[in-house]
């Protein structure tokens, strides 16, 4: 299984992007998403961008991790 996370790109030099992932931020590669701009939110995986999100649709998943994230009983695993 892969999963895909959402984040907001911060800036861009040639094809490639610093994303901000609730503050890690990463280079990731925009080659199939050639029309990513400064400000937009992108879903990766393996570093690189696969779509532009709408902010709203990034702000609920970047929700939903967090929410997974704070749980105790996972916290044990």
């Amino acid at each position: 299984m892969c999963i895909a996370v959402p984040g907001k790109i911060l800036s861009i030099e040639n094809n490639t992007a610093e994303v901000n992932f609730s503050g890690a931020k990463r280079k990731v590669a925009l080659d199939l998403v050639p029309g990513a701009g400064k400000g937009d939110y992108v879903l990766v995986h393996a570093g690189f961008a696969i779509t532009v999100v709408e902010q709203s649709e990034a702000e609920i998943t970047l929700k939903l991790f967090e929410e997974i994230y704070s749980r105790e009983d996972l916290k044990k695993l």
